[in-house]
């Protein structure tokens, strides 16, 4: 069915987005929010908008009951989930269908298969796409674990099976610790995803995480290259880019194929991420999971590509075929993006919640910044940091980081500390120019760089 009205299942920048490619399509909007975002500006450009709940996430934004019966009173034959929140839960995307709206986004089966790590895990290795090495299947036993981690050669990482953001991880050393952190790694996958399950996989020290877009529409999927997310912090991305830096053809070609590969396997419909590890030492990648919704960082694929990937989706879960054929995809130059959160880099990343007073946008050729922030906003406490995400594009990686770091220095948003110092002296780092980087450098760097110089170069 065509989508004629579309509810927005999220907040902050993502809901501005989802907003803005609803209104290019000529959809009309509704926008739900909680009672701290009343004065947001996703309220502000909804054609209408729906109080859903107080400001706790659990009796708003991921009450599923009360955002089916809002979309339904007002009138909208869609649901798009945005980012985090309910936009991975199997459960809703049923209810969803099952209440006779559209979900944006892939089937509920299909993200019962890939948020399921483990089970993602087989459906890549039936697909021919190559995985880290690790358990074949769930782990129950520690003891068990532990023999199989001493086979396997340590480091290993212990993973939860279920949900992301970097918990229910433990990287292990030695065999001594292993039963303790397995233990840990449980209780905690437990509490944050209702799921202790655990699987092993081998640790690879210095690795780069490198992830490719998919589009599909349940029958064809393409692929919109890959991005750079090696730059971590606690496992959050903060710099992305695309494409990644130093892969050969034959290796690109095979990533962005593997990727598709999978995608086809398992019937993908809408925008989706396939996510690796890459071992610059073997020149080798390897499968880690899929993000079965629209990413943070997928700015950066639409300045390389020129794709509206937002757009997309919703043209897909209105019955549409893709638009896009794989040999019309072309990368074109580099674009890097910095997550700008509102928190203190200089006083251990602490949240910084305020009322924006004195906002400055940097203009010109290549410079994009998606954010849902004005003049006089308030910055509620309640939800995550990230305020905007400053983008760049240039002829190439060189010219991006150039560009990126006089695009944040430009930058102004006066009344709340954010990120921006730390975005600045990323861009100026020799080691970050030179490729120098992956999982773990950004962490180590911070230790090397003194949190004055972050300021001073702000």
């Amino acid at each position: 069915m065509a989508i004629g009205s579309l509810l927005v299942a999220n907040r902050g920048e993502i809901a501005v987005r989802i907003l803005r490619a609803a209104k290019a399509l000529g959809i009309r909007t509704v926008q739900a929010y909680s009672a701290a975002d009343a004065d947001s500006l996703a309220v502000r450009m909804a054609d209408e908008a729906v109080l859903i709940g107080p400001p706790p996430a659990a009796k708003s934004y991921l009450n599923g009951a009360a955002i089916i019966e809002a979309a339904k009173g007002h009138g909208a034959d869609a649901i798009h989930p945005g980012y985090g929140f309910l936009a991975e839960n199997a459960d809703f995307a049923q209810s969803v269908e099952a209440a006779g709206l559209v979900f944006v986004g892939p089937s509920a089966q299909a993200i019962r298969l890939l948020g399921d790590k483990v089970a993602a895990r087989e459906a890549a290795r039936r697909a021919g796409v190559p995985t880290v090495p690790g358990s074949e299947g769930r782990i129950a036993d520690a003891r068990v674990a532990r023999e199989l981690a001493a086979t396997m050669g340590f480091p290993v990482m212990i993973k939860a099976a279920a949900g992301g953001g970097g918990r229910g991880i433990r990287i292990v050393s030695d065999a001594g610790a292993f039963e303790t952190q397995f233990a840990q790694a449980s209780a905690e996958a437990l509490a944050a995803f209702g799921d202790g399950s655990l699987y092993v996989e081998r640790f690879i020290p210095r690795a780069r995480h490198v992830e490719v877009q998919i589009l599909g529409d349940g029958k064809n999927v393409i692929h919109c290259f890959e991005r750079e997310c090696s730059v971590q912090r606690r496992r959050q991305k903060v710099w992305e880019e695309a494409p990644a830096f130093g892969l050969t053809d034959p290796l690109r070609a095979a990533l962005c194929e593997s990727a598709v590969s999978l995608g086809r396997s398992v019937g993908y419909r809408g925008a989706g991420t396939v996510e690796y590890l890459y071992d610059p030492d073997e020149e080798r990648f390897h499968f880690i999971e899929v993000n079965t919704r629209i990413q943070v960082e997928h700015p950066v694929t639409e300045m390389v590509t020129g794709i509206d990937l937002v757009a997309e989706m919703i043209r897909i879960a209105g019955g549409e075929r893709l638009s896009i054929r794989q040999e019309d995809v072309r990368l074109e130059g580099h674009a890097v993006e910095c997550r700008i959160n509102a928190e203190d880099p200089a006083a251990g990343f602490a949240p910084q919640p305020g009322r924006v007073d004195g906002l400055a946008v940097p203009k010109g050729p290549g410079i994009r910044f998606d954010t849902m922030l004005y003049d006089g906003y308030t910055v509620p406490p309640f939800y995550d940091s990230l305020l905007g995400k400053l983008v760049v594009h240039g002829a190439d990686r060189a010219e991006a980081i150039s560009r990126m770091g006089q695009a944040v220095a430009a930058l102004r948003i006066g009344g709340v500390k954010t990120t921006a110092p730390l975005h600045a002296a990323l861009a100026a780092s020799e080691e970050l120019r030179a490729g120098q980087v992956h999982t773990r450098w950004l962490e180590d760097w911070l230790e090397r760089t003194p949190l004055t110089r972050q300021e001073e170069v702000a």
